[in-house]
C-alpha cells in the first residue's frame, strides 16, 4: 500500500472546509463559451442532461458519454442570454473544445471559444460560504444550480456536485484581488489538495479524473440524477435508459472505512475474489482512513466487509445527492 500516513491533512483547513469556509484556487479549470443560436439543442443532442430547459441564469451539471455509455467529460452549463459558459475539469477545456467542435455539421449555428485565458475561477467551499460571500459583498445565489452576474464576475451555487459551495468566475486580473477580499472576510486559503481530498471523499463526491473517466458510466458513479430520462436521444442513450429500465447497474460508487490507508488503484477483494477498485483514498482528521471504490453488487451494500491488499474496509453506501 502507498504510505497515506505520510500525508498530513491541514486541521485549520479541514475544519473550514467542514464546518466554516475555505477557498480554493482553480487555475487549470478552464471555461469555454458556446455562441450562435443553435448552442442550446447542439449541447442537448450530444450530453445526458436537459440542456433544452435551461433559462438564463440556470445552470446545469452534463456529462458526454462516449458510445457505450463511458464518461467522456463532466461539465457544468451555465446558461446566460447570449452564450452558453460551460466549466470545465482541470486540464479539460482544450479537449472538450476539439471534441465540440469536431461535432459541429455544416448546418449547425454554433461557435466554439476558449476563454481560460481570459477569465480564473475560484471556488469557495463549506457550509459558512454563502455568509462569507454576503460579507465579501458578492453576489449570492439563492437555489442550487443558479448563477448572478455582477459587473464582469458570474457566480455559481452547486450542492450537488463536488464539495458544496460557490463557483465564482471572473477576469484573470481580478484573481488576485478577489481572493485578497474573500481572504480578508474570513475564507481559509487550502494550501493544497490533501484538505479538500479528505472532505471530498467523506462526502462521497466523485471528481473527474478519478472517478469521472472512461472506466465507468455515470449511472456507476453516483451521477444517475444528470441522466434526464425525458429528453431526445445522445451518444449512449440507449445503453443509459436500458441500465436504468432493467436495474443492469451491476456496479457502483461506494465509501469504504478502514484502520489502515488504502491505496488508489488497488483491487478490492472479496473471499479472495475481485470486486472492484479504489479510486480515492485519504485520512481524514476525524474518522481516519476513507476511500471510494467502484464495487460490483452484491458486494456494494452497506456493512459488507471487502478487502484491499490485505487491509479489511467496511463498504458504507452513498446516498443520492439531494434536490
Amino acid at each position: 500500500m502507498s504510505d497515506l500516513t505520510a500525508v498530513s491533512v491541514n486541521e485549520n483547513e479541514y475544519r473550514a472546509l467542514a464546518s466554516g469556509a475555505a477557498l480554493q484556487l482553480r487555475p487549470q479549470y478552464g471555461i469555454l463559451l458556446l455562441g450562435e443560436r443553435d448552442r442550446a439543442d447542439f449541447l442537448q443532442r450530444m450530453t445526458t442532461n436537459d440542456i433544452a430547459r435551461l433559462q438564463p441564469g440556470q445552470a446545469a451539471l452534463t456529462v458526454l458519454t462516449s458510445p457505450v455509455a463511458r464518461i467522456d467529460a463532466v461539465f457544468s452549463v451555465l446558461c446566460r442570454q447570449d452564450d452558453l459558459m460551460l466549466l470545465t475539469a482541470a486540464g479539460q477545456a482544450d479537449s472538450l473544445r476539439q471534441h465540440l467542435q469536431s461535432q459541429i455539421f455544416f448546418m449547425d449555428k454554433v461557435t466554439v471559444s476558449d476563454e481560460s485565458g481570459n477569465l480564473g475561477r475560484l471556488r469557495l467551499l463549506g457550509p459558512a460560504a454563502g455568509e462569507l460571500l454576503q460579507a465579501a459583498g458578492l453576489p449570492q445565489p439563492a437555489s442550487d444550480d443558479h448563477f448572478l452576474e455582477d459587473d464582469g464576475l458570474a457566480v455559481l451555487r452547486q450542492e450537488r456536485y463536488d464539495v458544496p459551495g460557490y463557483e465564482i468566475i471572473a477576469s484573470v486580473n481580478a484573481m488576485d484581488a478577489l481572493q485578497e477580499r474573500l481572504t480578508d472576510a474570513g475564507a481559509v486559503l487550502l494550501a493544497g489538495a490533501d484538505s479538500y481530498e479528505a472532505r471530498r471523499i467523506e462526502l462521497g463526491r466523485p471528481r473527474p479524473g478519478t472517478e469521472l473517466t472512461d472506466a465507468f458510466s455515470p449511472l456507476e458513479t453516483g451521477m444517475a440524477w444528470v441522466c434526464a430520462e425525458d429528453k431526445g436521444c445522445y451518444t449512449g442513450q440507449e445503453i443509459i435508459a436500458r441500465q436504468l429500465t432493467y436495474d443492469k447497474v451491476t456496479r457502483t460508487l461506494v465509501r469504504l472505512r478502514s484502520e489502515l490507508p488504502l491505496s488508489e488503484g488497488a483491487a478490492v477483494s472479496f473471499d479472495g475474489r475481485a470486486v472492484g477498485t479504489v479510486t480515492s483514498s485519504a485520512v481524514s482528521p476525524t474518522t481516519g482512513p476513507v476511500a471510494l471504490a467502484v464495487l460490483k453488487r452484491p458486494h456494494n451494500t452497506e456493512g459488507v466487509e471487502v478487502s484491499v491488499e490485505g487491509a479489511a474496509a467496511h463498504v458504507e453506501q452513498i446516498l443520492p445527492p439531494g434536490r
